[in-house]
């Protein structure tokens, strides 16, 4: 099979993906350096498996039906806020294939809410506007006739996983400042509304 890791950062997505399903992957980030990644593919013994590119999402070096599948770990919630985004996206897809995102998301809506939880929102700010529940995160893609959406679920016990993460990231990366303060915002939230979103569709046969 052939992957695109979408918004695929530092390449833990692409490692886990060549390493442990031994598929083929492009990784592909618009913020982290070609080299930069690829130095991680090489060190984790996936650099045969794995091609890191430097792209703009929204102008992707790629020929059409490309790809096998297409996942988005932690940065559809960036590159997938315009209605025209999945249309030109799937683009990449062969027919009947699939995409998987997984993104930050509400156990209610930030719109139902009224506000952004000030505790959030310091940490976030207004980013967290895009932080939608899995429903509404489905409903964009179900009401496009380029794919069927396949599931659209909270992950269960997402904050606990999210929180493990974030202080395994500490412990691992001292001198990034920028854990900590997760940290502080999902213990302030005990649990009532940040989570993580899984969302799967299937490109339709013929689009």
């Amino acid at each position: 099979m052939r992957v695109l890791d979408l918004g695929s950062g530092r390449g833990a997505t692409s490692v886990v993906l060549a390493r442990d399903y031994g598929v083929g992957v492009i990784a592909a980030d618009w913020w982290i350096a070609a080299e930069e990644a690829a130095a991680v593919f090489a060190e984790a013994g996936v650099g045969d498996r794995v091609e890191a590119v430097r792209a703009n999402p929204h102008a992707l070096p790629i020929e059409a039906e490309s790809f096998d599948a297409i996942v988005s770990v932690d940065a559809f919630e960036y590159l997938g806020t315009a209605g025209s985004y999945l249309p030109y996206l799937v683009r990449f897809l062969r027919p009947g294939e699939q995409l998987g995102v997984v993104t930050p998301a509400m156990t209610r809506g930030v719109r139902e809410l009224g506000a952004i939880p000030p505790y959030i929102k310091k940490v976030v700010g207004r980013d967290a506007i895009a932080w939608h529940t899995a429903r509404w995160r489905a409903l964009p893609m179900g009401g496009h006739r380029v794919v069927t959406v396949t599931s659209a679920r909270l992950q269960q016990d997402s904050r606990r996983d999210w929180l493990l993460w974030t202080r395994a990231c500490v412990v691992h990366r001292p001198g990034d400042p920028a854990h900590r303060p997760v940290i502080g915002m999902l213990t302030a939230d005990g649990g009532d509304f940040p989570g993580i979103a899984l969302v799967t569709a299937r490109k339709n046969d013929g689009m």
